[in-house]
């Protein structure tokens, strides 16, 4: 890779951007190769039994989220982003999507905790099994990606967390894919859910 590196140059090079591809992509099928599938169908069940479903995370892991909630939405789930002005109150058998790398993100937590005071179910994302996020969870999915303070590299190529960001909006989209295709719904009916007004 060394030949594709200009330090301090203005122009990339076509070898980099290549190069870069194919690490991401490695990466990412490294990651699927490493979750466990039946901790993530034991999830989809919980989803498809709540009253109501919330997500909660913080900058990228956030976003990725979000786009998982609408999937989610447009399954016909009840489906609120914590924080959003219209979320209401979580309650008995809800479930929280809770998103943090580390497991630490004060904020992360304090809803994964509230949320199990008011009788909800939390599904983690984490990279950290023995995390705080972790042990309030009903359902932990570990993620085996790094953490944003990864710096040295040994666990991912890319910068901070971006593994883990990309892994979440890829994993809850196969979530999304399988309880769609479980369901036999077809794709016209899913698409009376989408905005209509953009």
């Amino acid at each position: 890779m060394t030949d594709t590196v200009n330090p301090g140059g203005d122009t990339l090079n076509p070898p980099l951007f290549n190069y870069a591809t194919l690490a991401i992509t490695g990466e990412v099928d490294r990651i699927r190769r490493g979750v466990q599938p039946a901790a993530w169908a034991r999830a989809g069940s919980m989803l498809l039994k709540a009253p109501a479903v919330f997500t909660v995370g913080t900058g990228r892991s956030g976003l990725a989220l979000q786009m998982a909630a609408m999937r989610l939405m447009h399954l016909g789930l009840s489906v609120h982003v914590v924080g959003e002005v219209t979320a209401p109150a979580i309650g008995p058998d809800d479930v929280l999507i809770a998103a943090s790398g580390s497991g630490t993100t004060s904020r992360v937590v304090r809803a994964a905790e509230t949320a199990r005071k008011q009788g909800a179910n939390v599904v983690s994302l984490t990279t950290a099994p023995d995390s705080p996020l972790a042990a309030v969870s009903t359902e932990v999915l570990v993620i085996p990606a790094a953490d944003k303070q990864d710096f040295d590299g040994k666990a991912s190529d890319q910068y901070a967390g971006s593994l883990f960001e990309q892994s979440v909006l890829l994993l809850t989209d196969a979530l999304f894919h399988a309880l769609w295709r479980s369901s036999g719904t077809q794709a016209t009916e899913l698409w009376r859910l989408h905005a209509n007004l953009e």
